[in-house]
């Protein structure tokens, strides 16, 4: 084995790494959260800070940092190597000396107060949407792995883990740019009636209408980025992985998030839908597009027929030239079948995923530049660099 395997190895239950890996997680997470708690006003989201109390967001950080502490006890004891225990320890303590003893930070009965306009950066956001999609889905993976001999440390993870990164700290710029499309085209156009009939659905024929109409939207979205060939450049850029897993799905250029989620608003604007209607939406595809990317062999049986599944969109990112072009929804296949595009192969699975006509530079920052200046399947790769950086 060389030194590459080794490195990209896929961890063993019961070795004390994984344990040490989870407290260092956990570690750090906390010490993110001790920043959070220190300036709301820079690194909170207002709709977290008025949704939940300080209070419970306080529980929530030492929950953690006792959990954290258990792994790293765990580690030690299983663990040759006590580096993992050390370091999981070590970030846990110092955590709770900052949230203990710097003044207005965690431990003072005080709500997180911010104003109510300003600039933030979404790292509330980012540690709570990382460490849940964490434990949601690497046990998953773990459990029913679809390609057993992958690592979580693949050599693409800290691409990936970047790409997740940039888009929840940049919530807000993303998400002011890509409704202003729709609210300089629909939000002056007196469509009160309309929003008072949807408003006036049961919530559940609300919700259903909802993910229809921002599944077509999106199709087409989804389906022109792969016909131009000057759009397909950026959106090529979330095919390039072949390490599909639940953080892969994140690899998207900020060109492909905007125009994407700018057609996303429209329905909303449009028909105006209530914010409880959209805020479960947001939860549902939130969970089902990091669930289509896994890396997990569960084929959902029949549902998979009714809902977008790992089986049916990993077809999607299939490296057979064959089915390119196939299975663009985001929620429901039957928009792929009325569009003469849905690809369900009985229980088969696609063998391999990303592009053999293409090669994109490794590393955030080179992949955001590189589609504006050079066409990714006629430069030559072999003049690239493609470290993981």
């Amino acid at each position: 084995m060389t030194e590459t395997d080794e490195k990209h190895q896929r961890l063993r239950i019961g070795d004390g790494i994984i344990s040490g890996y989870i407290a260092i997680f956990l570690g750090i997470m906390g010490n993110l959260a001790t920043i959070c708690f220190h300036y709301p006003n820079i690194f909170t989201t207002p709709e977290i800070t008025e949704a939940v109390s300080g209070e419970h967001l306080r529980i929530a950080l030492y929950v953690g940092l006792g959990v954290a502490y258990l792994f790293a006890f765990i580690s030690a004891l299983l663990c040759e190597r006590k580096v993992y225990a050390a370091w999981g320890t070590v970030l846990c303590t110092l955590a709770i000396i900052c949230s203990s003893y710097l003044p207005g930070v965690i431990g003072s009965d005080a709500e997180i107060i911010v104003a109510d306009t300003r600039f933030y950066i979404g790292l509330d956001w980012l540690i709570i949407d990382l460490v849940l999609t964490a434990i949601l889905f690497i046990p998953l993976e773990l459990a029913y792995p679809k390609k057993s001999e992958q690592s979580k440390f693949h050599p693409e993870w800290r691409t990936d883990l970047t790409y997740f990164a940039v888009s929840h700290l940049a919530i807000q710029v993303f998400g002011l740019i890509a409704q202003q499309p729709a609210v300089l085209l629909f939000g002056n156009l007196g469509l009160e009636g309309l929003h008072d009939w949807t408003q006036s659905l049961p919530f559940w024929a609300a919700l259903f209408l909802l993910m229809v109409l921002a599944d077509l939207c999106q199709y087409w979205t989804h389906r022109i980025f792969h016909t131009s060939k000057f759009l397909w450049r950026f959106h090529a850029i979330h095919h390039s992985t072949r390490a599909m897993d639940w953080m892969s799905g994140s690899r998207t250029h900020f060109m492909d998030i905007f125009m994407v989620r700018s057609v996303s608003f429209l329905p909303l604007y449009i028909f105006g839908f209530g914010v409880d209607v959209f805020g479960l939406y947001l939860i549902i595809v939130s969970i089902q597009a990091v669930l289509a990317h896994a890396n997990t062999r569960l084929d959902f049986g029949f549902l998979k027929y009714l809902l977008v599944t790992p089986q049916y969109h990993h077809w999607h990112h299939s490296a057979d030239p064959d089915v390119y072009g196939k299975n663009y929804s985001i929620h429901f296949p039957f928009i792929d079948y009325i569009f003469g595009t849905m690809y369900i192969p009985g229980k088969t699975w696609t063998e391999e995923t990303g592009l053999d006509d293409a090669q994109f530079p490794k590393g955030y920052l080179k992949q955001a530049i590189y589609p504006f200046i050079h066409d990714p399947f006629t430069e030559p790769s072999d003049k690239m660099d493609v470290s993981d950086r």
